[in-house]
C-alpha cells in the first residue's frame, strides 16, 4: 500500500496526468479509501510541487501542471468520496474562498474538496472574493467555519479585514475563521484575530475538526 501511495504522489509531483488519473482508477478498483489515497498520495504530491515551487527548482507552468494531475484524480475519486461522505455526521457549514485581489484556486480548492469529504458541508465562493460577499456568505448560510485563502503578501490585509466585518456584521451564528495560503503562517493569524491557521489542505481538515469540537 505505502509503494502504491508513493507512486499516486509521484504522478502528481511529476504532473502526469494520465498516470494520475489511471491510479486513481486502480485506487477505487482495489478498494483504497478514497481519502487516504488523497491525504497519503496525491495531496502529497502536489505539496512536494508546491515545496519545488518555492525553491525556485520548478516554475508556474510546471507547478499548474501538478495542480491538473491533482484535479484529474480528484475528478475520478469524487463520486466515492461523496457517498461516503453522504455516511458521515455533518461535522458543520463551512464558506470558503480566496480573498480579493487574489486569483489562485489551487489550494483552495483542494482545501474545500478535503473538508467536503471529511463530512462538511462546503459552500466555495472562488476566488478574487470581496470582503462584503464574504461576510453575505457567512450570514446567508449560518456558517459555522469561515476559510480565508491568500496566496499574495499583497492580499494578506483582506483576511483581516474579512474577519473584522464578520464580527461587526454580528450573525445570528458568529462563525469561527481559519486562514491559509504560502505567506500566512500561526503569527499572522493571532495577529489579525484569526481563530486558527491551517498550512495545508490535509492539515485545515484536522485544525477545522478541532474548532468544531472546542
Amino acid at each position: 500500500m505505502d509503494y502504491f501511495l508513493a507512486k499516486c504522489s509521484e504522478a502528481v509531483s511529476k504532473y502526469d496526468t494520465e498516470l494520475a488519473a489511471s491510479l486513481a482508477e486502480e485506487a477505487l478498483t482495489k478498494g483504497v479509501d478514497p481519502m487516504r489515497a488523497i491525504e497519503e498520495g496525491f495531496a502529497k504530491g502536489l505539496e512536494k510541487a508546491g515545496t519545488l515551487w518555492e525553491e525556485g527548482t520548478y516554475f508556474l507552468p510546471e507547478l499548474m501542471m501538478a495542480s491538473e494531475a491533482m484535479k484529474t484524480a480528484m475528478a475520478i475519486l469524487k463520486p466515492a468520496l461523496e457517498e461516503r461522505s453522504l455516511k458521515m455526521k455533518r461535522l458543520g457549514k463551512v464558506v470558503i474562498g480566496t480573498v480579493e485581489g487574489d486569483i489562485h484556486d489551487i489550494g483552495k480548492s483542494l482545501v474545500a474538496s478535503m473538508l467536503s469529504a471529511g463530512g462538511f458541508d462546503v459552500v466555495d465562493l472562488g476566488a478574487d472574493v470581496s470582503v462584503e460577499n464574504f461576510v453575505k456568505a457567512a450570514t446567508r448560510e449560518e456558517a459555522d467555519l469561515v476559510c480565508m485563502s491568500a496566496l499574495l503578501t499583497t492580499t494578506m490585509p483582506a483576511q483581516q479585514r474579512i474577519i473584522q466585518a464578520v464580527k461587526k456584521a454580528k450573525p445570528r451564528k458568529l462563525p469561527r475563521t481559519m486562514i491559509g495560503g504560502a505567506p500566512t503562517s500561526d503569527s499572522w493569524a493571532a495577529e489579525i484575530g484569526a481563530d486558527a491557521y491551517a498550512p495545508d489542505a490535509v492539515n485545515a481538515l484536522n485544525v477545522a475538526k478541532r474548532l468544531m469540537s472546542s
